[in-house]
């Protein structure tokens, strides 16, 4: 394998922005530092003046350069060359010092080469390195390669494999990542699982995710579907206490905890609102309106609705018609909240001639204020 990339890596030609010519300005400046009586302060002018760097990140920097200055300088030259800043350059050297003495052409520049034979852009490379320096520290073939592959078996192209590293740069060198992709797949979860997991939150696969894999599974969520990958995501991103939290908010309309694991099977992003959000649809809908909360807990996509624009507005015009016994008590409640704003308004609106003023007042009303349903 190694020697297939590096036949496909000699057949790409080189960008121009990853060649590394001589610079002529090196040369002499390192002649000049071996000559200066004060080496210090040509290495502070150097960083400074030359490359940008504050007066600060320069003092701090020359003392690390201090026992291989045409080493670091060739670096600095380096990513100067290839489209760093000077802070992404100190960035880089404070979080990995060592790279400050990494022979470029040798260590660098082919980690460079395998991210734009991926269809990396040269600003990509900035992004990818500048966001998680441990790249240019990790051996190539045991981790960079690898868990590129590794990525690459659930999209079918370099370039979407790649779209992944630039949203997470931290995915390439984390040691977790082939240990929780074999843990999901022995659980059951499907390529389509783990390629959702990889596009919508890829730093659940970067954690200790044992627990809450198992949390999960108790929880009964499948793993052959979305749902559950979906699940596994909200429950790493809420600590427990924020979890307990939510729970509190709707078990004060009334909600059990088995209530609350049904709709959470449904739809297990609803648990990523706020417990205010939560709170105040619940309230709305229970405490104000007097309506079943077992339309919420079928139908807990109604989470996602903005009170403003479309519960409150709409609820205001249901609960008019519903007193005027101008619709079915058994009318299901969730269909009027997933119509588009046009279709509404012609069958809950325009539809009653007689009440479309007052009910196009009210929804005016409702649009863009709680202030008439509070509970």
């Amino acid at each position: 394998m190694n020697t297939i990339i590096r036949h496909r890596l000699r057949l790409i030609p080189t960008p121009l922005l990853y060649s590394f010519p001589k610079s002529p300005f090196l040369q002499s400046s390192f002649s000049f530092s071996t000559t200066t009586s004060d080496p210090v302060s040509f290495t502070l002018s150097y960083l400074t003046n030359t490359c940008g760097f504050s007066p600060e990140d320069a003092l701090k920097l020359s003392k690390r350069l201090r026992f291989n200055t045409a080493l670091g300088f060739s670096v600095i030259s380096f990513f100067r060359t290839h489209g760093f800043s000077a802070a992404q350059i100190y960035h880089v050297f404070n979080k990995v010092p060592d790279v400050m003495l990494y022979h470029p052409t040798r260590r660098i520049l082919p980690k460079f080469h395998f991210l734009a034979s991926k269809g990396a852009s040269p600003s990509d490379t900035v992004l990818i390195v500048s966001k998680n320096p441990r790249f240019l520290h990790h051996n190539f073939n045991n981790r960079i390669s690898s868990t590129f592959q590794l990525l690459r078996t659930f999209f079918p192209s370099d370039h979407e494999a790649l779209a992944v590293l630039i949203a997470c740069p931290n995915i390439i060198t984390d040691y977790r990542i082939a240990s929780n992709v074999d843990m999901l797949l022995e659980a059951g979860v499907t390529h389509s699982g783990i390629r959702h997991l990889l596009h919508s939150r890829p730093l659940v696969l970067c954690s200790n995710l044992r627990t809450t894999l198992e949390e999960v599974k108790l929880l009964g969520c499948d793993p052959l579907k979305l749902n559950f990958v979906v699940a596994l995501e909200a429950k790493w991103a809420l600590p427990k206490s924020l979890w307990d939290a939510k729970v509190d908010a709707l078990k004060k309309w009334g909600w059990s905890e088995d209530e609350v694991l049904v709709a959470f099977r449904i739809q297990p992003s609803m648990m990523l609102h706020s417990s205010e959000k939560l709170n105040a649809v619940t309230g709305i809908w229970v405490g104000r309106l007097g309506w079943d909360r077992s339309v919420l807990i079928a139908y807990p996509s109604l989470f996602f609705c903005s009170l403003e624009k479309r519960i409150v507005p709409r609820a205001l015009v249901l609960e008019h018609l519903l007193s005027k016994g101008l619709v079915r008590k058994d009318i299901n409640l969730y269909t009027p909240f997933r119509m588009t704003d046009e279709v509404f308004l012609q069958k809950y609106v325009k539809r009653f001639e007689q009440e479309t003023l007052r009910l196009l007042e009210l929804y005016r009303e409702g649009d863009g204020t709680c202030q008439h349903l509070r509970v």
